[in-house]
């Protein structure tokens, strides 16, 4: 059955600082383990004014010791943007501190800019090494061999569970190719998400982490007690994506009545094919939406991002969300990967 997990933005709004942003997630991630999600997942993402999961292991590490059973990782760290060893030492950190409850999903675009990337000390050719600095991370969270001259401490031994992450073919060609679960993020790039499942289950490989094929899908939901009401709310998520088409990165905006009169048809053509898969509206719309979703792309676990301006209508967003799968006869626990 398909299990349920949330993917958080920690977003920085036009009433809520960053310290508000990070205090929110760990509230929900709090009411999440209550309701049933498997996975608390948050991203890597620099020069975002209104994201302040930038530090992302410093983040996780406030949100886990809010809760006390629901998984939490990385959706993802932009590896490229890393050196292998940083990632073992601060996802191993985590590990011991939060046993069996780690997650770490892998991406390969650096999560920002150009000039972003530069100030990271990075370059755009970095991605080029991805597969062979997945695989020295994996290495690094083995147990250390009796003559391992370099060593992750405290890393070693934990082996976190990796996950590679994408938005396009090439993720999952290489997480086939290393057997490891994959993550398509259709809640912003669903074109390619049905031929990217099919390459990833056709050439999958087994391996030591994972026996069969397991793929997530990410997706927005935004859940409201009327139909009305949901519309109204995810014009907060349209609205960040036509200033990101606008080139600009502010906070948060609460949502508005008419979206038509913030975006012109071509942000609006561009932002909702973005959108595309999107689910938005009452109990019953978010029901079928997801039983539709887990139909077509045969997903283990579904990953929800409900971007919504107020925590106290994200809260409730959540609730119906998970309220809602539950009716599907769908169950929050899976035995296939950790």
């Amino acid at each position: 059955m398909t299990s349920l997990s949330i993917l958080d933005l920690v977003r920085v709004t036009q009433e809520t600082d960053a310290r508000g942003a990070f205090d929110n997630a760990r509230d929900l991630a709090a009411h999440a383990e209550r309701w049933g999600y498997r996975r608390f997942w948050v991203a890597e993402h620099h020069n975002m004014p209104g994201v302040a999961s930038a530090a992302t292991a410093v983040v996780l590490g406030h949100i886990a010791a809010g809760t006390r059973s629901i998984r939490i990782g990385a959706g993802g760290i932009m590896l490229p943007n890393h050196a292998p060893i940083i990632i073992a030492e601060q996802f191993g950190t985590l590990a011991r501190l939060y046993p069996g409850r780690i997650d770490l999903g892998l991406g390969r675009a650096p999560g920002t800019d150009q000039i972003t990337v530069r100030a990271l000390r990075r370059t755009l050719q970095s991605s080029d090494n991805f597969p062979q600095d997945v695989l020295e991370l994996q290495a690094f969270f083995a147990a250390a061999g009796p003559n391992q001259a370099v060593q992750a401490v405290p890393a070693a031994g934990t082996d976190v569970p990796l996950w590679i992450l994408g938005s396009s073919t090439y993720g999952a060609q290489l997480a086939a190719a290393l057997g490891l679960p994959y993550a398509f993020a259709s809640h912003f790039a669903p074109e390619q998400l049905l031929p990217a499942l099919d390459i990833y289950r056709a050439r999958f490989e087994p391996s030591e982490q994972l026996a069969k094929p397991y793929a997530m899908v990410g997706v927005n939901v935004i859940a409201a007690d009327t139909e009305r009401e949901a519309k109204r709310l995810a014009t907060t998520q349209q609205m960040s994506f036509t200033n990101m088409f606008r080139g600009k990165r502010g906070l948060s905006q609460p949502p508005i009545d008419d979206i038509e009169t913030y975006w012109s048809p071509a942000e609006k053509a561009q932002a909702m094919g973005m959108l595309a898969r999107s689910i938005v509206g009452s109990p019953d719309t978010v029901r079928t939406g997801l039983a539709a979703l887990a139909a077509e792309t045969g997903a283990d676990e579904l990953m929800v991002v409900s971007d919504i301006y107020d925590h106290g209508a994200r809260l409730r967003s959540f609730e119906l969300i998970a309220a809602a799968h539950a009716g599907n006869g769908s169950e929050s626990e899976v035995g296939a990967v950790a």
